[in-house]
């Protein structure tokens, strides 16, 4: 292993023999590759490791910060989380990425790099393979690297189109249907609420009608995007319900923090002053919101969007621009308890 240890300054006197001319092959790959020793320490950091990165070799040989090439944050890479078979920390960190596999024979993962001296974000496909000597010892692990960033944003444009609504950006309906049936799975698992509201455009048509189909759209755009911003948890989501109707949802949410945020986004929305002079509601274009809170084993679906447009139509029979959510009761558990 002492042809190992030679330094990125002295690289190119290594011999072409025995592990020297390994070394010299290894530092020549065009794939990004580095190695790191027992302790931890870079041993090699080839040259398009350096163009990767930005990172120069002589600055990361025989240190064990070489984390700082990939993120600005004290962060482990994978090659050193296999070295110290902290399998577990590389499930948690790159399970969620595509294309990842452990076995016997190393690691594979993608994931985000912000690249800090290359002063840009990457997406990258990294293998980490350990490497064992005569008699079973790890003596070090070596990790490639394959920037497939335009691979990867090309992907999630394609999900966007087909998740997205494309007028408003925000979820549409057929991915609606799907998280709010996860989301309703999950609430019943842990029992926990679920917070549904249903949002209807008042008078809409008559907007339409008065202002043209392009000034419409651009309605529905700006309701859109104010929905969206006032919606600040990572786990809530909007979605186009269709035409000018929309959802959100909001899972482990109680009634009176349906309540508030429906009636924020009802106050938002009035806001954008979006003159409306065919509206009985006001002057400006204003929201009808029905929501219910369920909560309980085998929240159906269908039967809490069957609720909150019943919540919804009971906002708009009222006199529209407000506000109406309630506790959801499911008509067949009530009826199997009467019985």
């Amino acid at each position: 292993m002492q042809a190992l240890q030679h330094t990125q300054a002295n690289r190119r006197a290594i011999p072409l023999g025995d592990h020297g001319f390994a070394v010299s092959l290894m530092e020549h790959l065009i794939v990004p590759t580095f190695v790191i020793g027992a302790d931890g320490k870079v041993l090699i950091w080839n040259k398009a490791c350096e163009r990767l990165t930005g990172v120069p070799a002589e600055e990361v040989v025989g240190a064990a910060d070489h984390w700082r090439a990939f993120y600005a944050e004290r962060r482990p890479c994978l090659s050193e989380l296999l070295l110290e078979r902290r399998y577990n920390d590389i499930r948690t960190l790159y399970e969620s990425g595509g294309n990842y596999g452990l076995s016997d024979f190393g690691v594979s993962a993608e994931g985000w790099c912000l690249m800090p001296r290359a002063g840009r974000r990457a997406y990258l496909a990294i293998d980490a393979g350990p490497i064992y000597d005569d008699y079973g010892e790890l003596i070090a692990v070596v990790e490639t690297l394959r920037d497939i960033t335009t691979q990867k944003r090309a992907q999630i444009d394609l999900e966007a189109l087909a998740t997205r609504d494309g007028l408003t950006g925000l979820v549409n309906r057929r991915s609606f249907d799907v998280k709010f049936g996860e989301e309703a799975r999950r609430a019943s698992r842990d029992l926990l609420p679920l917070s549904l509201l249903m949002i209807d455009v008042d008078y809409f048509k008559l907007y339409n009608d008065s202002h043209g189909h392009q000034k419409g759209d651009e309605c529905l755009r700006a309701i859109a995007h104010r929905i969206a911003d006032t919606l600040w948890r990572e786990t809530d989501f909007a979605a186009r319900y269709g035409g000018e109707e929309f959802t959100v949802v909001m899972p482990n949410t109680p009634l009176s923090g349906a309540m508030l945020i429906a009636e924020r986004l009802r106050n938002a929305v009035e806001e954008l002053s979006l003159q409306h002079g065919a509206s009985l509601a006001a002057g400006v274009v204003t929201l009808s919101i029905g929501g219910v809170v369920g909560r309980g084993r085998d929240l159906d679906p269908e039967r809490l969007i069957a609720a909150a447009d019943a919540a919804l139509y009971c906002a708009k029979r009222s006199g529209r621009n407000r506000c109406v959510v309630a506790k959801f009761e499911d008509p067949q558990t009530k009826a199997a308890a009467n019985a």
